[in-house]
């Protein structure tokens, strides 16, 4: 039988480097907060083509206001014609002030110098004040906070029988560790932090944790089989029983995502690549960190209150 447990540590050596590049990431790039998380505005300027250069815009805006801008392509349809497409060059720009009237009229002033758009161009605008920003990023991380206590005394309550408050928190832990990996993804690319964030995060914390707690189930089955075995065997046996079906649960959802992230990046729609690119990341950290971060700890946290047990039980006969 292939001893996975016993390399365990090659697991936990790989989760701290992914932990050393979301901290160096962090350091260096910092976190790009979106207009829901910061507050700013949203500028949706009709364009004659989508050939403008998203990157040339934002630097204009750049030099126009001081202001950093997410420059992005999208499209609506006329609605005299539902054939005729109108495209849109939409401007995220997130700050702690929303933009004045003045600097509104300078951002369109520098991008008709460099592109051509008409006179008569329709342009909307949508503001998000800084507070309600700052009120959706506390409540997402409440529904974080919320949902992964919930997870803990499900699992506490379902699994009883094995420890389940250990095997909760070792479960949150391995979520945790989904994460930061879907966060260093946002860092690194620079995708700025918005409600995509909170969904990808809520996703994959319900997949990591169906996944965990089906391994869960076949320890506390097994535990009933391999009664003289140790927590090492009796994991090891768990995990490699549980190998072959999360391997291939993961697979089917990563074919499918992978294809929504395809058809994002041909087609250019920005929202959908920003959710779907860190969902792919998600996905494989959530059947790794079930297998190789919940399950090991689990083993270890019950094989070190035996050995302690054991001590005492020595130490009082002594």
């Amino acid at each position: 039988m292939v001893d996975l447990m016993g390399k365990s540590k090659y697991c936990f050596i790989l989760s701290a480097i992914i932990f050393i590049v979301c901290i160096v990431g962090f350091l260096v790039n910092g976190v790009v907060l979106d207009i829901q998380f910061q507050g700013g505005t949203i500028m949706q300027i009709e364009m004659p083509d989508d050939s403008f250069d998203t990157e040339l815009a934002a630097d204009i805006v750049k030099s126009a206001i001081g202001k950093t801008a997410t420059v992005n392509r999208s499209y609506t349809f006329n609605a005299a014609n539902e054939e005729e497409r109108i495209h849109l060059m939409v401007l995220n720009i997130a700050s702690e002030e929303t933009l004045t009237d003045d600097e509104r009229m300078a951002v369109m002033d520098a991008l008709r110098k460099e592109f051509n758009i008409a006179e008569d161009a329709n342009v909307s605008v949508n503001s998000v004040a800084p507070f309600i920003g700052e009120e959706f990023r506390m409540n997402a991380l409440k529904a974080i906070a919320i949902s992964s206590v919930l997870i803990v005394l499900y699992v506490w309550l379902r699994f009883r029988s094995m420890h389940g408050l250990s095997a909760g928190v070792f479960a949150v832990l391995a979520l945790m560790h989904d994460i930061v990996a879907m966060f260093a993804v946002y860092i690194i690319f620079r995708i700025p932090l918005n409600e995509s964030f909170v969904a990808a995060m809520l996703t994959i914390i319900g997949y990591s944790i169906n996944d965990t707690i089906v391994i869960y189930d076949r320890i506390r089955e097994n535990m009933k089989l391999m009664r003289r075995a140790s927590y090492t065997e009796l994991v090891n046996k768990s995990v490699l029983q549980s190998f072959t079906r999360s391997i291939n649960t993961s697979l089917t959802t990563l074919i499918a995502v992978v294809t929504l992230l395809a058809f994002s990046v041909v087609y250019n729609i920005q929202s959908i690549r920003e959710f779907t690119l860190p969902l792919v990341v998600g996905i494989i950290s959530g059947v790794y960190s079930s297998l190789f971060i919940a399950s090991p700890l689990y083993m270890m946290w019950q094989e070190r209150k035996l050995s302690k047990k054991t001590a005492l039980q020595k130490a009082a006969k002594s």
